[in-house]
């Protein structure tokens, strides 16, 4: 099974930035390399809101509110996925998750997922 483990979550001012990693394992059959990956966010009392995604290519896909203040990195030799969280909002406040993106699937389709990192955004 599958392992995904978020780390580099805080609590940061208005304008603050972030880097959020998160470290996998478990890969049997397929490997990291080979596995489309997806970041999520979800606040209190909302489900899960999909906001980037990078496919095996390394090619990248955000939504429009976090498109040129968030980016989507990976490291294949390290098993891992980066979200670099720059010009930070409140409303980016959140659990960030980490998913492994279904195989044939759309980009907000996760297989597995992991706990996920706290990022509070205030002043």
């Amino acid at each position: 099974e599958v392992h995904l483990v978020e780390s580099g979550g805080g609590v940061v001012k208005p304008g603050g930035s972030l880097r959020l990693s998160c470290a996998t394992s478990g890969f049997t059959g397929f490997t990291f390399s080979n596995t489309r990956m997806t970041w999520a966010r979800q606040a209190p009392g909302k489900g899960l809101e999909w906001v980037a995604y990078i496919d095996t290519e390394h090619w990248t896909y955000y939504i429009d509110s976090v498109k040129g203040r968030f980016t989507i990195s990976r490291d294949n030799s390290k098993n891992t996925v980066y979200l670099q969280l720059n010009s930070l909002k409140s409303d980016d406040s959140g659990l960030y998750v980490c998913a492994t993106v279904k195989r044939g699937g759309a980009w907000t389709d996760y297989e597995n997922r992991g706990q996920g990192t706290q990022v509070t955004v205030s002043s």
